[in-house]
């Protein structure tokens, strides 16, 4: 007799990530339990139910939670708390009874970041480390989807990237590894991969496949980092979302987003998706 499958949680189902996560377990027959904010966004899908509850240590994180095994943890928004958000999370799903989280985490997370965002993800992993939980930690690189929509009206990338470069990730491609990870969590467990792009490119590489597929005339132009936080000013944002911002161009510049590994290929047994791939919408 077979082992009974993990019973599944997956958040973020109304975003790009976590909805295409749960589309593809549907897809393969998997129930699972779609854990949302606000219930009118979730998506509809066969072998579905939904909970809601926002990210935190509260009540209806824990009710969300009873009962599952298994938890699908997107990073949160981006935000001054976000690290509370999620080691209130974790602490909930430990409590609740769950044995393993698979949390989407940034490429070379670690207290000394360059990007201030990575810092977030470096402490979500070690209190998700020592919570006594099971886990496996996605590493994502940049996300590629957002590098090519980095050009403003005039299309400029701007930013202090210098010569840099980044092996952007598609998200697509994250999505394929986390789904064959939920469907087979036992063999990932204390687990940590690295997914990334096939090549590390520079913003100006980004431009020209930009201008090459989209045909809209795109450069890049460097700034000094003093530039950078003149130049976005006027959004009116607060220090640490500018910080965030900027520090993406400076870790490119300081080469913590150059990591190139074949993770994606070996879990999915497909080739990880360039640039020039998701331009033309190619599989």
């Amino acid at each position: 007799m077979s082992a009974p499958s993990a019973r599944l949680a997956v958040t973020g189902s109304t975003g790009a990530l976590g909805g295409a996560v749960a589309a593809a377990l549907a897809e393969a027959g998997r129930e699972q339990r779609l854990i949302v904010r606000s219930a009118g966004r979730a998506p509809r899908l066969e072998g579905a139910s939904i909970a809601t509850a926002s990210y935190g240590h509260t009540p209806e994180a824990k009710d969300a939670l009873r009962g599952i095994d298994v938890l699908f943890m997107v990073s949160a928004a981006e935000s001054a708390d976000r690290v509370a958000e999620h080691i209130g999370m974790i602490n909930a799903a430990a409590e609740a009874g769950v044995t393993h989280i698979v949390y989407t985490s940034f490429v070379g997370a670690a207290e000394d970041s360059v990007f201030t965002l990575a810092r977030d993800h470096w402490a979500t992993e070690q209190h998700l480390r020592a919570s006594g939980v099971n886990y496996t930690i996605l590493r994502d690189n940049f996300y590629l989807d957002a590098l090519v929509s980095f050009a403003d009206a005039d299309g400029v990338i701007r930013g202090p990237a210098g010569e840099g470069r980044v092996a952007a990730v598609a998200r697509r491609d994250i999505a394929a590894v986390a789904t064959r990870i939920l469907l087979d969590p036992a063999a990932h467990r204390g687990h940590t991969y690295t997914l990334t792009g096939p090549a590390s490119i520079t913003l100006a590489e980004v431009a020209e496949a930009l201008t090459r597929h989209t045909g809209t005339p795109t450069r890049f132009e460097n700034e000094t980092v003093e530039e950078a936080y003149a130049s976005r000013a006027h959004y009116g944002v607060p220090s640490w979302q500018e910080d965030a911002w900027v520090s993406t161009y400076t870790a490119i510049a300081a080469g913590e987003f150059d990591v190139v590994t074949d993770d994606i290929r070996l879990l999915t047994g497909n080739p990880a998706t360039g640039i020039d791939a998701l331009l033309t919408g190619a599989e």
